[in-house]
Parts: C-alpha cells; structure tokens; sequence
C-alpha cells in the first residue's frame, strides 16, 4: 500500500478523525466531531492520487471503476475497516475515505440505549434503522448482529455495498455477501437468501422500491432482518416505505409493513458538551398494536402521539431521549476506544476467489425461489423454465429489464410451460 496514505490513515486514527476527503491538487479534507477542516500542508496531486488507487484496486474493481466512473469497496488496515468511494470530478478522481474500527464495538460502548440488548432475542420480524449519512447507522446494526453472534446459534447471511464490518462467526454462522463482488445486487441477494435457510438478513440499505419489497417478504416469511433507510425522523422513515409503490399495492405494502415491523430507530450523532465528542441521539418507535394501526391506516400525523404516551413500552422521540437518557448520563465511552481493539489478527478469514466465478461475465440470469406473495405488475416478453426440482430460473431477453417485469412474469401460472415451450422453439 501506498505508504504516504498509510501514514496518513495511522494519523487521522490518532486524531479521532472520522472522514477523510483527498482530491486533485487541493488540501486534505477531513472531518472530526462532525466538523470539516482543512489542512492545507497536504496535498495529492491528480497523477498521484490516480497512481493510489491503481495500487488499491484490483483488476475487476479498475475495471469497474473506468466503466462507471465510481466504485465503492472496503478495506482492512491496522485494525480499522476504512470504506472508500473513489469518484471522478472536475479535479480527476476524488477519495471519499470513513474509517470504522476493525474490532465491532459493543452496545455500551456507542453509548446507546440499553433497551437495544432486546433486539438480539428477537426471532422474526424488521428492524429499521434510519438517519443520514455518516449518522452511525451501520456500526449500531453491527453491534447488534455481533452480540446476537456471542449469545446464540443463528444462521445470519449479510447483503452489502460495501462490507462495511467483517463478522468473524462465534456462536452464530455468518455469510457475507458483496454487492458487485458475490453478488450482482441487493435484489438478487435478497431472493438468494431466501433459499439459503437463514435465521437473520441483513440488507445494507433500502434504496429501490423492488428491494424494499423483497426485504418485507423476507421480514414476513419469519426471518429477523435488519436493513437501513436515508430518513430524518420516524415519520419520514414510514412514509418512504408506503409510498414505495403506487396504487392498489400501496396497500399492500402499508398492511406488510405494519404486520412486520418490531423496531424503528432514527439515530443522529450530536455533539455533547459534557462528553467533548458525539453520541447517537435516538428516537425509537416499537411495533406495538397502535403503531401498527398508523402504519396501516396512514395516520403518520399520530404518529409522534403514540410515541408520546407510549414511553412505558420502550419508545421515544429525540428530545424525550435527550431528556431522560442523554442528560442524566454520567459517563459517556469515548469512541476512540473502539480503534485499535484487539490485535488478533491471525484470526481473521482470507478472501478465497472461487476459480468457477467469473468476475467480468454479465448477470442476464436472475434466480427466482418460491415467493408466492410476490406483487403483481404488468407482463413482460421472458423465458421461464423449471428443472427437476420446480426451481424456477427466468432468462431476460432484454438486459435492462427490471425486477417488476421478471416477477411479473414468475406470477403466471402457466409460466413454465409456456417457458418450456419457447425453449425447445429456440433449441
């Protein structure tokens, strides 16, 4: 690796940095506490900043990179997991670098509620955890997946872009999957795993209608899932996932949602005087019968009502959490000292490269399992076969094609025949 980004990343750890942003011919960004600082004695200039990541990269990601102009990807180094996005501007290609610690840190120590130790009991249903970007989403998703693995058996399969956190399994078996890597999509993931007998899904991130529904039918077939959504506060959070879809499933999706929601957390990092760094301030919403009532009903202007008279079951708004939790905390953990935890380096499981995958070929084969409760849409030209054992496979004839099309298709009931019949046609 380059050793002048390596010195860089070992001082910004020194410096509780959190964000570091590094482009063509202009002094180094980065971000402490949530602020944007410059320093203006360091400085890449374009051929080296394009040199760096040459040294980053693999052949497949610079491959990737020189098609889509971006890529995103992980990497461990000195117990500390920094997420990269590399992006062409104006100035060349860019860095946008979050450092995260390599070692998963624990409930207590982000400073969170104790009430979220519940969440690692639960068996089904979803868990939704919202707020902008660098809000500490992911890492409060982790702690919790990591305590479910020290307490109890599960089969756990995660869906991400990138992987963010590396599990290193305990009492529970986890499989990490990486969008672009082992997988070509959330989508895909998703259908994936449901045929890969899993205790708890977690989706990295709802961002298309067809992944929000999918991760519903996966929380409503009695898998735990847990995934992420941009949203600033509960009710926005609610609203994005009603409105995913238009028209009759609208309702459809409103009833899934209610039916299958345990919690909701809206979490953003606040800078505490009395701490002299940032803590997650939350609010909490839990899947109670009157929720559930919001949800389906689209009453979302109660919402923040319910949540008012129902603190006695675990629920707050922000400035209740400020209020009862934050202000009468004593201690607070300093993040920084979950980086660096642990050296046992000699445990951590290589990346293995399977000579049967091809990482450049074209994913024009989407594999469809039984989902009966699948929405409707309009019809689309497909081929749908089924092998011995009633797997459904669909071919797309069009690659731009999307997901709605395809279950679309799945939908008809004489789908496979028709699927064998065009088949031998083409044979």
């Amino acid at each position: 690796m380059n050793q002048r980004f390596t010195d860089l990343i070992l001082a910004a750890i020194k410096q509780r940095i959190s964000d570091l942003h590094i482009t063509g011919g202009f002094p180094l960004i980065f971000r402490r506490d949530g602020i944007i600082h410059f320093d203006k004695n360091v400085k890449w200039s374009p051929t080296e900043i394009d040199a760096m990541i040459k040294d980053m990269l693999s052949d497949r990601q610079l491959q990737m990179l020189s098609k889509r102009w971006s890529i995103d990807y992980a990497m461990s180094f000195n117990q500390v997991r920094l997420r990269i996005n590399a992006f062409y501007t104006t100035r060349g290609l860019s860095l946008a670098i979050r450092l995260l610690p390599e070692i998963i840190p624990d409930l207590t120590a982000l400073n969170l509620h104790p009430s979220l130790n519940q969440i690692r009991d639960l068996q089904s249903g979803l868990v939704l955890v919202c707020g902008s970007t660098g809000s500490g989403k992911s890492t409060t998703i982790a702690a919790i997946i990591e305590e479910i693995n020290r307490t109890r058996p599960a089969h756990i399969i995660t869906i991400e872009d990138p992987i963010e956190y590396r599990f290193r399994p305990k009492k529970a078996f986890i499989e990490q999957r990486e969008v672009g890597v082992h997988v070509p999509s959330f989508n895909q993931g998703l259908l994936d795993a449901l045929r890969e007998n899993p205790d708890i899904i977690f989706v990295g991130e709802l961002r298309e209608p067809d992944t929000i529904r999918l991760t519903l039918n996966a929380a409503e077939s009695g898998q735990l899932v847990f995934t992420t959504l941009h949203a600033t506060d509960a009710e926005d959070a609610i609203y994005r996932i009603n409105s995913c879809v238009s028209g009759e499933n609208q309702e459809v999706i409103r009833y899934q949602f209610a039916a299958s929601l345990s919690w909701l957390i809206v979490q953003q990092l606040t800078y505490i005087e009395k701490a002299g760094f940032r803590v997650p301030v939350l609010s909490i919403v839990r899947g109670t019968p009157a929720v559930q009532s919001n949800i389906r009903e689209n009453r979302l202007a109660q919402l923040e009502s319910t949540m008012l008279t129902s603190k006695n079951e675990g629920m707050f708004t922000m400035s209740l959490y400020q209020q009862d939790f934050i202000s009468k905390q004593s201690v607070f953990i300093n993040p920084d000292k979950s980086f660096g935890m642990g050296k046992d380096t000699n445990s951590k499981e290589r990346d293995y490269i399977s000579t049967l995958i091809d990482p450049n070929a074209v994913q024009d084969v989407v594999y469809m399992p039984s989902m009966e409760d699948t929405f409707k849409t309009d019809t689309a030209p497909l081929l749908t076969i089924k092998d011995e054992d009633e797997q459904q496979y669909v071919i797309l004839n069009d690659e731009d094609m999307e997901l709605k099309d395809i279950i679309a298709e799945y939908d008809q009931p004489d789908a496979g025949k028709s699927g064998k019949n065009r088949q031998k046609s083409r044979v």
